[in-house]
């Protein structure tokens, strides 16, 4: 899911925008930029779901914790409407 929202960048089809979307992950291109939609908080939502039930099932252990927490926050991060547009460090600049 990170890897298909928030690095893959441009669109797979030619788009009316002329060339504006090119720049743009598709959780940037999602909803035409607009925040708090259904399908951003489905988006959202679902990792945390996922998160809640793999803590779940490894009954809290300390080690899978901290990796499934990173995970969670790699993904969740970068979708809030903080980061819209924002590259940390110049990755995926270009």
């Amino acid at each position: 899911m990170y890897l298909f929202l928030h690095t893959v960048k441009g669109t797979p089809f030619e788009t009316p925008d002329q060339g504006k979307a090119r720049l743009l992950t598709h959780w940037e291109q999602m909803d035409y930029g607009i925040q708090f939609t259904a399908s951003r908080k489905f988006l959202t939502i679902s990792p945390i779901v996922l998160y809640l039930l793999a803590s779940f099932y490894t009954k809290y252990d300390v080690t899978h914790f901290f990796i499934n927490t990173s995970s969670l926050l790699s993904v969740l991060l970068p979708k809030l409407p903080q980061f819209h547009g924002v590259r940390i460090f110049g990755i995926n600049k270009y």
